[in-house]
Protein backbone atom coordinates (compact mmCIF):
# COMPACT_ATOMS: atom_id res chain seq x y z
CA UNK A 1 0.00 0.00 0.00
CA UNK A 2 1.03 3.33 -0.77
CA UNK A 3 0.41 6.24 1.37
CA UNK A 4 -2.09 8.94 0.06
CA UNK A 5 0.57 11.44 -0.72
CA UNK A 6 2.98 9.17 -2.91
CA UNK A 7 -0.65 7.46 -4.67
CA UNK A 8 -1.71 11.13 -5.93
CA UNK A 9 1.59 12.00 -6.90
CA UNK A 10 2.13 9.05 -8.75
CA UNK A 11 -1.36 8.90 -10.75
CA UNK A 12 -0.37 12.80 -11.72
CA UNK A 13 2.93 11.26 -13.06
CA UNK A 14 3.70 9.93 -16.93
CA UNK A 15 7.48 8.89 -16.56
CA UNK A 16 8.64 5.61 -16.83
CA UNK A 17 9.99 4.18 -13.42
CA UNK A 18 14.16 3.86 -13.42
CA UNK A 19 15.69 0.51 -14.65
CA UNK A 20 17.30 -1.91 -11.53
CA UNK A 21 21.09 -1.53 -11.48
CA UNK A 22 22.05 -4.64 -13.33
CA UNK A 23 25.80 -5.23 -13.88
CA UNK A 24 28.88 -3.34 -12.65
CA UNK A 25 29.16 0.60 -13.02
CA UNK A 26 31.29 3.40 -12.26
CA UNK A 27 30.69 6.32 -10.88
CA UNK A 28 32.34 9.75 -9.44
CA UNK A 29 29.62 10.31 -6.11
CA UNK A 30 27.31 7.08 -5.21
CA UNK A 31 24.33 8.55 -3.31
CA UNK A 32 22.45 5.33 -1.03
CA UNK A 33 18.41 6.83 -0.74
CA UNK A 34 16.04 8.55 -2.85
CA UNK A 35 14.18 10.88 -0.69
CA UNK A 36 14.28 14.59 0.05
CA UNK A 37 18.11 14.04 1.43
CA UNK A 38 19.68 12.15 -1.37
CA UNK A 39 17.63 14.20 -4.18
CA UNK A 40 18.80 17.57 -2.90
CA UNK A 41 22.40 17.00 -2.80
CA UNK A 42 22.49 14.79 -6.04
CA UNK A 43 20.63 17.87 -7.48
CA UNK A 44 23.09 20.74 -5.50
CA UNK A 45 25.86 18.53 -6.56
CA UNK A 46 25.17 18.89 -10.29
CA UNK A 47 24.14 22.13 -10.50
CA UNK A 48 26.93 23.38 -8.26
CA UNK A 49 29.66 20.82 -10.63
CA UNK A 50 27.53 19.30 -13.80
CA UNK A 51 30.40 17.21 -14.88
CA UNK A 52 29.86 14.94 -11.88
CA UNK A 53 28.94 11.60 -12.48
CA UNK A 54 26.48 11.09 -9.77
CA UNK A 55 24.51 7.91 -9.76
CA UNK A 56 21.65 7.52 -6.87
CA UNK A 57 20.07 4.24 -5.87
CA UNK A 58 17.03 3.73 -4.24
CA UNK A 59 15.77 0.07 -2.76
CA UNK A 60 11.92 1.14 -3.56
CA UNK A 61 10.93 4.14 -5.78
CA UNK A 62 12.06 7.74 -5.34
CA UNK A 63 9.59 8.76 -2.31
CA UNK A 64 8.52 6.25 -0.87
CA UNK A 65 10.29 6.30 2.35
CA UNK A 66 9.31 9.61 4.58
CA UNK A 67 9.68 11.91 2.08
CA UNK A 68 6.63 10.76 0.29
CA UNK A 69 4.15 10.21 3.58
CA UNK A 70 5.20 12.97 5.80
CA UNK A 71 2.56 15.92 7.28
CA UNK A 72 3.98 18.32 4.51
CA UNK A 73 4.32 21.39 6.92
CA UNK A 74 8.11 23.21 5.68
CA UNK A 75 9.35 24.60 9.26
CA UNK A 76 12.36 26.27 9.81
CA UNK A 77 14.42 25.76 13.19
CA UNK A 78 13.71 29.40 14.68
CA UNK A 79 11.69 27.32 17.64
CA UNK A 80 14.50 25.49 18.58
CA UNK A 81 16.30 28.11 19.05
CA UNK A 82 17.43 27.24 22.92
CA UNK A 83 18.34 23.50 21.82
CA UNK A 84 20.58 25.17 18.49
CA UNK A 85 22.08 27.68 21.35
CA UNK A 86 22.66 24.67 23.69
CA UNK A 87 24.68 22.60 21.57
CA UNK A 88 26.53 24.96 19.03
CA UNK A 89 26.74 28.25 21.09
CA UNK A 90 24.84 32.17 19.93
CA UNK A 91 26.83 32.78 16.79
CA UNK A 92 26.40 29.19 14.64
CA UNK A 93 22.73 28.99 16.05
CA UNK A 94 21.41 32.04 15.02
CA UNK A 95 23.02 31.47 11.68
CA UNK A 96 21.44 27.89 11.51
CA UNK A 97 17.99 29.36 11.81
CA UNK A 98 18.29 32.30 9.34
CA UNK A 99 19.25 29.34 7.24
CA UNK A 100 16.51 27.43 8.25
CA UNK A 101 14.52 29.95 7.15
CA UNK A 102 16.12 30.90 4.10
CA UNK A 103 15.79 27.04 2.57
CA UNK A 104 11.78 27.36 3.22
CA UNK A 105 12.02 29.94 0.72
CA UNK A 106 14.95 28.38 -1.43
CA UNK A 107 12.00 25.39 -1.99
CA UNK A 108 9.38 27.13 -3.10
CA UNK A 109 11.60 29.77 -5.49
CA UNK A 110 12.90 25.92 -7.14
CA UNK A 111 9.18 24.66 -7.77
CA UNK A 112 9.07 27.55 -9.94
CA UNK A 113 12.22 27.51 -11.28
CA UNK A 114 11.98 23.83 -12.49
CA UNK A 115 7.88 23.71 -12.64
CA UNK A 116 7.62 21.28 -10.01
CA UNK A 117 3.80 21.47 -9.10
CA UNK A 118 4.45 20.52 -5.40
CA UNK A 119 1.41 22.49 -3.95
CA UNK A 120 3.53 25.08 -2.74
CA UNK A 121 2.04 27.59 -0.44
CA UNK A 122 3.96 29.62 1.65
CA UNK A 123 1.42 30.72 4.11
CA UNK A 124 3.48 31.26 7.03
CA UNK A 125 2.91 29.02 10.37
CA UNK A 126 0.91 29.21 13.69
CA UNK A 127 2.17 27.56 16.65
CA UNK A 128 -0.48 27.57 19.40
CA UNK A 129 -2.01 26.35 22.38
CA UNK A 130 -4.55 24.50 22.82
CA UNK A 131 -5.17 24.10 26.71
CA UNK A 132 -4.46 26.75 29.84
CA UNK A 133 -1.30 24.74 30.43
CA UNK A 134 0.12 25.16 26.96
CA UNK A 135 -0.12 28.69 27.26
CA UNK A 136 3.06 31.08 27.27
CA UNK A 137 5.07 27.92 26.57
CA UNK A 138 6.59 29.91 23.46
CA UNK A 139 7.40 33.27 25.19
CA UNK A 140 10.88 32.50 26.44
CA UNK A 141 11.80 31.12 22.87
CA UNK A 142 10.33 34.19 20.97
CA UNK A 143 12.20 36.09 23.16
CA UNK A 144 15.11 34.65 22.56
CA UNK A 145 14.82 34.91 19.11
CA UNK A 146 14.07 38.48 19.75
CA UNK A 147 17.01 39.59 21.41
CA UNK A 148 19.36 38.17 18.58
CA UNK A 149 17.50 39.90 15.74
CA UNK A 150 16.03 36.76 14.10
CA UNK A 151 12.38 36.72 15.51
CA UNK A 152 9.94 36.16 12.51
CA UNK A 153 6.87 35.62 15.19
CA UNK A 154 4.34 37.57 16.24
CA UNK A 155 1.22 37.16 18.51
CA UNK A 156 -1.59 37.12 16.93
CA UNK A 157 -5.30 38.08 18.48
CA UNK A 158 -7.03 35.35 19.89
CA UNK A 159 -10.09 35.86 17.58
CA UNK A 160 -7.35 36.17 14.45
CA UNK A 161 -5.82 32.78 15.54
CA UNK A 162 -9.57 30.72 16.19
CA UNK A 163 -9.94 32.34 12.25
CA UNK A 164 -6.89 31.57 10.53
CA UNK A 165 -6.42 27.95 12.29
CA UNK A 166 -10.10 27.29 11.32
CA UNK A 167 -10.86 25.90 15.33
CA UNK A 168 -12.07 27.82 17.91
CA UNK A 169 -10.11 25.15 19.91
CA UNK A 170 -6.52 27.40 20.13
CA UNK A 171 -6.05 29.82 22.84
CA UNK A 172 -3.17 31.27 22.06
CA UNK A 173 -1.07 31.81 18.82
CA UNK A 174 2.31 32.96 17.14
CA UNK A 175 2.20 33.42 13.27
CA UNK A 176 5.59 33.22 11.38
CA UNK A 177 5.62 34.17 7.64
CA UNK A 178 8.59 31.53 7.33
CA UNK A 179 6.61 28.66 6.47
CA UNK A 180 5.20 26.31 4.00
CA UNK A 181 2.95 23.36 3.31
CA UNK A 182 3.50 21.73 0.44
CA UNK A 183 2.12 18.14 -0.98
CA UNK A 184 5.43 15.97 0.16
CA UNK A 185 4.59 13.28 -2.41
CA UNK A 186 4.18 16.12 -5.11
CA UNK A 187 7.60 17.47 -4.38
CA UNK A 188 10.07 14.63 -3.86
CA UNK A 189 8.86 13.24 -7.55
CA UNK A 190 9.58 16.50 -8.81
CA UNK A 191 13.12 16.28 -7.54
CA UNK A 192 13.42 13.18 -9.09
CA UNK A 193 12.06 14.54 -12.23
CA UNK A 194 14.65 17.28 -11.82
CA UNK A 195 17.82 15.59 -10.72
CA UNK A 196 17.15 13.15 -13.98
CA UNK A 197 16.72 16.23 -16.31
CA UNK A 198 20.57 17.42 -14.86
CA UNK A 199 22.03 13.87 -15.78
CA UNK A 200 21.70 11.89 -12.57
CA UNK A 201 21.70 8.01 -13.35
CA UNK A 202 18.45 6.82 -11.01
CA UNK A 203 18.31 3.61 -10.30
CA UNK A 204 15.43 2.14 -8.09
CA UNK A 205 14.37 -1.10 -6.72
CA UNK A 206 18.16 -1.15 -6.36
CA UNK A 207 18.93 -1.97 -2.59
CA UNK A 208 22.22 -1.38 -1.12
CA UNK A 209 23.30 -4.74 -0.07
CA UNK A 210 26.73 -4.05 1.25
CA UNK A 211 29.35 -1.05 1.33
CA UNK A 212 32.92 -1.85 1.00
CA UNK A 213 35.48 0.64 2.27
CA UNK A 214 38.48 1.85 0.27
CA UNK A 215 39.13 4.48 -2.70
CA UNK A 216 37.09 3.42 -4.74
CA UNK A 217 34.35 2.48 -2.34
CA UNK A 218 32.33 -0.33 -3.61
CA UNK A 219 28.25 -0.48 -3.06
CA UNK A 220 26.57 -3.56 -3.37
CA UNK A 221 23.02 -4.34 -4.86
CA UNK A 222 21.14 -7.73 -5.73
CA UNK A 223 22.41 -7.39 -9.40
CA UNK A 224 25.44 -5.25 -9.63
CA UNK A 225 28.12 -3.31 -8.16
CA UNK A 226 28.40 0.58 -8.07
CA UNK A 227 32.90 1.72 -7.49
CA UNK A 228 32.70 5.28 -6.93
CA UNK A 229 35.34 7.77 -5.48
CA UNK A 230 32.87 9.27 -2.73
CA UNK A 231 29.82 7.74 -1.03
CA UNK A 232 27.01 9.78 0.74
CA UNK A 233 24.25 7.72 2.57
CA UNK A 234 20.71 9.39 2.60
CA UNK A 235 19.07 6.56 4.44
CA UNK A 236 17.01 8.20 7.16
CA UNK A 237 15.31 6.25 9.91
CA UNK A 238 16.80 3.01 7.44
CA UNK A 239 20.26 4.01 8.88
CA UNK A 240 19.84 2.04 12.19
CA UNK A 241 19.08 -0.64 11.03
CA UNK A 242 22.05 -1.13 8.14
CA UNK A 243 24.82 0.49 10.07
CA UNK A 244 25.21 -1.40 13.69
CA UNK A 245 27.36 1.79 15.38
CA UNK A 246 23.89 3.94 14.83
CA UNK A 247 21.33 2.02 16.40
CA UNK A 248 21.41 3.53 19.38
CA UNK A 249 22.00 7.24 17.71
CA UNK A 250 18.08 7.40 16.66
CA UNK A 251 14.63 5.67 18.03
CA UNK A 252 12.14 5.13 15.34
CA UNK A 253 8.93 5.99 15.92
CA UNK A 254 5.81 6.71 14.30
CA UNK A 255 4.06 10.00 13.13
CA UNK A 256 0.38 8.96 12.02
CA UNK A 257 -2.01 11.19 9.36
CA UNK A 258 -5.00 11.20 8.23
CA UNK A 259 -6.25 13.26 5.41
CA UNK A 260 -9.95 13.66 4.50
CA UNK A 261 -12.31 13.46 1.42
CA UNK A 262 -12.29 17.14 -0.25
CA UNK A 263 -14.99 19.74 1.42
CA UNK A 264 -14.13 22.94 0.54
CA UNK A 265 -17.31 24.50 1.10
CA UNK A 266 -16.95 23.42 5.00
CA UNK A 267 -13.79 24.72 4.51
CA UNK A 268 -14.68 27.94 3.62
CA UNK A 269 -17.25 28.00 6.40
CA UNK A 270 -14.74 27.49 9.31
CA UNK A 271 -12.59 29.99 7.80
CA UNK A 272 -9.34 27.54 6.95
CA UNK A 273 -8.91 29.08 3.81
CA UNK A 274 -4.87 29.48 3.57
CA UNK A 275 -2.31 26.83 3.32
CA UNK A 276 -1.10 27.97 6.76
CA UNK A 277 0.35 24.85 8.83
CA UNK A 278 -0.95 24.48 12.28
CA UNK A 279 1.14 22.91 15.54
CA UNK A 280 -0.22 22.79 19.35
CA UNK A 281 2.30 22.80 22.06
CA UNK A 282 1.90 19.15 22.58
CA UNK A 283 5.09 17.31 23.03
CA UNK A 284 3.72 14.57 20.50
CA UNK A 285 2.11 17.20 18.35
CA UNK A 286 -0.96 18.18 16.62
CA UNK A 287 -0.32 19.41 13.19
CA UNK A 288 -2.68 20.12 10.47
CA UNK A 289 -2.89 22.30 7.47
CA UNK A 290 -5.68 21.91 4.39
CA UNK A 291 -5.05 21.30 0.64
CA UNK A 292 -5.55 22.93 -2.31
CA UNK A 293 -8.55 20.54 -3.06
CA UNK A 294 -9.88 21.44 0.07
CA UNK A 295 -9.16 18.64 2.19
CA UNK A 296 -7.91 18.52 5.68
CA UNK A 297 -4.60 16.65 6.71
CA UNK A 298 -4.09 16.05 10.47
CA UNK A 299 -1.02 14.13 11.78
CA UNK A 300 0.02 13.51 15.54
CA UNK A 301 3.53 12.35 16.16
CA UNK A 302 5.33 9.78 18.97
CA UNK A 303 2.69 6.65 18.77
CA UNK A 304 4.28 3.28 17.61
CA UNK A 305 8.24 3.16 18.99
CA UNK A 306 10.16 0.52 16.80
CA UNK A 307 12.27 -1.86 18.79
CA UNK A 308 16.02 -1.88 18.15
CA UNK A 309 15.64 0.44 15.49
CA UNK A 310 13.84 -2.19 13.10
CA UNK A 311 11.56 -1.41 10.13
CA UNK A 312 7.94 -2.56 11.20
CA UNK A 313 5.29 -4.09 8.88
CA UNK A 314 3.16 -1.44 10.69
CA UNK A 315 4.89 1.68 8.99
CA UNK A 316 3.33 0.84 5.36
CA UNK A 317 -0.19 0.12 6.66
CA UNK A 318 -3.12 2.39 7.51
CA UNK A 319 -2.73 3.89 10.93
CA UNK A 320 -3.65 1.93 13.96
CA UNK A 321 -4.51 5.32 15.84
CA UNK A 322 -7.27 5.88 13.04
CA UNK A 323 -9.81 6.22 15.76
CA UNK A 324 -7.37 8.63 17.73
CA UNK A 325 -7.01 11.11 14.78
CA UNK A 326 -10.44 10.85 13.93
CA UNK A 327 -11.16 11.88 17.71
CA UNK A 328 -8.99 15.11 17.19
CA UNK A 329 -10.14 15.77 13.95
CA UNK A 330 -13.82 16.33 15.52
CA UNK A 331 -12.07 18.07 18.53
CA UNK A 332 -10.23 21.03 16.56
CA UNK A 333 -13.72 20.73 13.61
CA UNK A 334 -16.57 19.58 14.98
CA UNK A 335 -18.04 20.70 11.33
CA UNK A 336 -15.95 17.97 10.04
CA UNK A 337 -17.84 15.15 12.51
CA UNK A 338 -19.47 13.34 9.61
CA UNK A 339 -16.93 14.52 6.96
CA UNK A 340 -15.65 10.64 5.51
CA UNK A 341 -11.50 10.04 6.19
CA UNK A 342 -10.39 9.51 2.47
CA UNK A 343 -6.96 7.47 4.06
CA UNK A 344 -4.90 7.20 6.84
CA UNK A 345 -1.08 5.94 6.73
CA UNK A 346 1.73 6.35 9.05
CA UNK A 347 5.57 5.92 8.69
CA UNK A 348 9.22 5.66 10.67
CA UNK A 349 10.35 9.12 11.91
CA UNK A 350 14.33 8.73 13.18
CA UNK A 351 14.34 10.92 16.68
CA UNK A 352 17.43 11.76 17.51
CA UNK A 353 18.37 12.41 21.02
CA UNK A 354 18.20 16.27 20.37
CA UNK A 355 15.03 16.17 17.40
CA UNK A 356 18.22 17.53 15.19
CA UNK A 357 20.14 15.70 12.52
CA UNK A 358 23.57 15.05 12.29
CA UNK A 359 25.74 14.57 9.90
CA UNK A 360 29.47 12.91 9.20
CA UNK A 361 32.13 10.83 7.77
CA UNK A 362 32.28 7.00 8.80
CA UNK A 363 35.32 5.43 6.98
CA UNK A 364 38.54 4.96 7.55
CA UNK A 365 39.53 6.16 3.53
CA UNK A 366 37.42 9.47 4.32
CA UNK A 367 35.24 9.24 1.41
CA UNK A 368 31.65 8.17 2.95
CA UNK A 369 29.39 10.74 3.62
CA UNK A 370 26.07 10.24 5.74
CA UNK A 371 23.34 12.97 7.72
CA UNK A 372 19.99 11.69 9.11
CA UNK A 373 17.91 12.07 12.45
CA UNK A 374 15.68 14.79 11.33
CA UNK A 375 13.55 13.84 13.82
CA UNK A 376 9.98 14.09 12.16
CA UNK A 377 10.68 17.92 11.10
CA UNK A 378 12.42 17.12 7.54
CA UNK A 379 10.90 18.89 4.70
CA UNK A 380 12.66 22.37 5.25
CA UNK A 381 15.85 21.19 6.94
CA UNK A 382 16.30 18.72 4.27
CA UNK A 383 17.31 21.26 1.57
CA UNK A 384 19.92 22.34 4.38
CA UNK A 385 20.99 18.52 4.15
CA UNK A 386 21.31 18.58 0.95
CA UNK A 387 23.59 21.85 0.81
CA UNK A 388 25.87 20.09 3.93
CA UNK A 389 26.53 16.58 1.87
CA UNK A 390 27.22 18.42 -1.27
CA UNK A 391 29.54 20.75 0.52
CA UNK A 392 31.55 17.29 2.18
CA UNK A 393 31.56 15.49 -1.11
CA UNK A 394 32.97 18.47 -3.15
CA UNK A 395 35.62 18.71 0.08
CA UNK A 396 34.54 22.68 0.23
CA UNK A 397 35.60 24.87 2.79
CA UNK A 398 32.64 27.05 4.08
CA UNK A 399 30.14 27.13 6.72
CA UNK A 400 28.28 24.24 6.16
CA UNK A 401 31.64 21.94 6.40
CA UNK A 402 32.50 24.12 10.00
CA UNK A 403 29.50 23.86 11.41
CA UNK A 404 29.25 21.24 14.67
CA UNK A 405 26.03 19.69 12.90
CA UNK A 406 28.85 17.54 10.91
CA UNK A 407 30.48 15.80 13.80
CA UNK A 408 28.43 13.12 13.50
CA UNK A 409 26.02 11.99 16.52
CA UNK A 410 25.32 14.34 19.62
CA UNK A 411 23.70 11.85 21.80
CA UNK A 412 22.80 8.44 22.34
CA UNK A 413 19.91 6.42 23.40
CA UNK A 414 20.10 3.85 26.04
CA UNK A 415 20.40 0.13 24.83
CA UNK A 416 17.86 -2.22 24.29
CA UNK A 417 15.22 -3.39 25.81
CA UNK A 418 15.44 -0.09 28.12
CA UNK A 419 15.08 2.31 25.14
CA UNK A 420 11.70 0.70 24.18
CA UNK A 421 10.78 0.20 27.37
CA UNK A 422 11.72 3.27 28.68
CA UNK A 423 10.28 4.94 25.80
CA UNK A 424 6.72 3.16 26.09
CA UNK A 425 7.13 4.58 29.92
CA UNK A 426 7.93 8.33 28.55
CA UNK A 427 5.30 8.05 26.32
CA UNK A 428 2.34 6.74 28.17
CA UNK A 429 3.27 9.21 30.76
CA UNK A 430 3.04 12.29 28.14
CA UNK A 431 -0.46 11.15 27.09
CA UNK A 432 -1.59 11.03 30.67
CA UNK A 433 0.26 14.33 31.39
CA UNK A 434 -1.27 15.76 28.46
CA UNK A 435 -5.13 14.61 29.38
CA UNK A 436 -4.93 16.02 32.38
CA UNK A 437 -3.77 19.08 30.81
CA UNK A 438 -6.61 18.70 28.34
CA UNK A 439 -8.93 18.58 31.29
CA UNK A 440 -7.47 21.67 33.12
CA UNK A 441 -6.28 18.93 35.94
CA UNK A 442 -2.95 19.16 37.18
CA UNK A 443 -0.66 15.93 36.39
CA UNK A 444 0.97 13.88 38.59
CA UNK A 445 4.56 15.14 39.62
CA UNK A 446 5.58 11.48 37.91
CA UNK A 447 4.25 12.42 34.71
CA UNK A 448 5.73 15.89 34.38
CA UNK A 449 9.20 14.48 35.12
CA UNK A 450 9.07 11.52 33.11
CA UNK A 451 7.60 14.03 30.00
CA UNK A 452 10.71 16.10 30.13
CA UNK A 453 13.07 13.21 28.79
CA UNK A 454 11.09 13.63 25.61
CA UNK A 455 11.38 17.52 25.90
CA UNK A 456 13.37 17.30 22.00
CA UNK A 457 10.25 15.70 20.12
CA UNK A 458 8.29 19.09 20.77
CA UNK A 459 8.41 21.32 17.41
CA UNK A 460 9.20 23.98 19.65
CA UNK A 461 11.35 24.20 22.89
CA UNK A 462 9.89 25.34 26.09
CA UNK A 463 11.40 28.19 28.54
Amino acid sequence: MRPFWLDQALAAESCAPCEPLAGDTRADVCIVGGGYTGLWTAIMLKEQNPELDVLLIEADICGAGASGRNGGCALSWSAKYFTLERLFGVEEAVRLVKESERSIYAIGTFCEQYGVDADYRLDGTLYTATNRAQCGSTDAVIAALERNGINSFTQRPVADVQRMAGSSKHLEGWFSPAAASVQPGKLVRGLRRVALQLGVRIHENTAMTGLEEGKPAGIQTPNGTVRADRVVLAMNAWMARAFPQFERSVAIVSSDMLITEPRPELLNQIGLTSGVTVLDSRIFVHYYHNTPDGRIMLGKGGNTFAYGGRMLPVFDQPSPYAGLLRNSLTDFFPAFAEVKVEATWNGPSDRSVTGLPFFGQMSTSGNVFYGFGYSGSGVGPCHMGGQILASMVQGLDNPWTRSPLVNGPLGYFPPEPIRYLGSLMVRNAIRRKERAEDHGRRPRHLDVRLAKFAAAAGKADKG
